[in-house]
C-alpha cells in the first residue's frame, strides 16, 4: 500500500509543487490539499493519512495549533498520523514548539526533492526525522533560544538508568540504534528495548521529542 499524505501550505503553487512531486513518487500518494492548519485538521480526520507536510505560517489556524490537533486525535503514535513540519531556517520559531506538540520532524523548504521523499518515508514508517546536518542544529538553535542557560538537571532523569542516560545522550546527537550499538558495544536489540524504556519513562511521542527534551534539560 502507498503512503498517505496530505499537504498543508498556504501558498497555492507551493502546496500543489510538493504534492506533485509527492505523487510523482510509486509508494506515495497524496490523497488531499489543504491551504490552512484548520483544513489539514479537517482532512487528516477524514483521510486518515499516514502524513501530513504542515506549513507552520498559515492563515485561519497555523502549523502548530493544527500539529497540536491532529496528534490528539490520533492518540497512538504508533498507528496515528504524524506531522512532518516544512520550515525555513532562521524564521520558524514554532518549530520547537511543534515538535514538543507532537510533530515527527521537519524539512527545510528548500531541501532536494529526494530528500523530501525519504523524510515523508521515515516519518510514515514510525521513525522522527532527524538528519544530522540539518535537524540537530535547528533543534538546538531553537531551543537555546527558549530556555535559559542551564547545567544538566538530574532530577529530569531521575527514573533513567545511567546505561538510559547514556542511550539518551546518544539519541541527542541524533545517532540510529545501530551506530548506538555500536558507539556503547551493545546489541541493537539491546538499544532498542532501552529507547523504548527511555521514552516511557519520560513520557516522550519519539526521538526528536527525546532531543528537545535533551536540550532543554542541558544533557546535550
Amino acid at each position: 500500500m502507498p503512503i498517505t499524505v496530505v499537504v498543508a501550505d498556504d501558498q497555492a503553487m507551493v502546496r500543489d509543487g510538493i504534492a506533485t512531486l509527492l505523487d510523482a513518487a510509486p509508494d506515495i500518494s497524496v490523497v488531499g490539499q489543504a491551504a490552512n492548519g484548520r483544513e489539514a485538521v479537517e482532512l487528516a480526520r477524514r483521510h486518515r493519512p499516514d502524513v501530513v507536510v504542515m506549513d507552520v505560517r498559515m492563515p485561519v489556524l497555523d502549523g502548530l495549533a493544527a500539529t497540536q490537533e491532529i496528534t490528539a486525535v490520533d492518540g497512538d503514535p504508533a498507528t496515528g498520523t504524524r506531522v512532518l513540519v516544512l520550515t525555513t531556517f532562521d524564521l520558524d520559531e514554532y518549530v520547537y514548539e511543534a515538535l514538543g506538540a507532537g510533530a515527527s520532524g521537519f524539512l527545510l523548504k528548500d531541501a532536494p526533492v529526494e530528500d523530501l521523499r525519504s523524510a515523508v518515508r521515515v516519518v510514515a514508517g514510525g521513525e522522527a526525522l532527524l538528519a544530522p546536518s540539518v535537524t540537530k542544529r535547528l533543534i538546538a538553535d531553537i531551543a537555546r533560544r527558549r530556555r535559559e542557560r542551564i547545567r544538566a538537571r538530574p532530577e529530569a532523569f531521575a527514573d533513567l538508568t545511567p546505561r538510559e542516560v547514556d542511550v539518551l545522550r546518544q539519541i541527542a546527537r541524533g545517532l540510529s540504534n545501530s551506530e548506538i550499538a555500536e558507539e556503547l558495544f551493545l546489541a541493537e536489540q539491546t538499544v532498542k528495548t532501552h529507547v523504548g524504556r527511555i521514552l516511557t519513562k519520560l513520557g516522550l511521542r519519539d526521538r526528536t521529542q527525546a532531543v528537545v527534551f535533551c536540550y532543554e534539560n542541558g544533557l546535550a
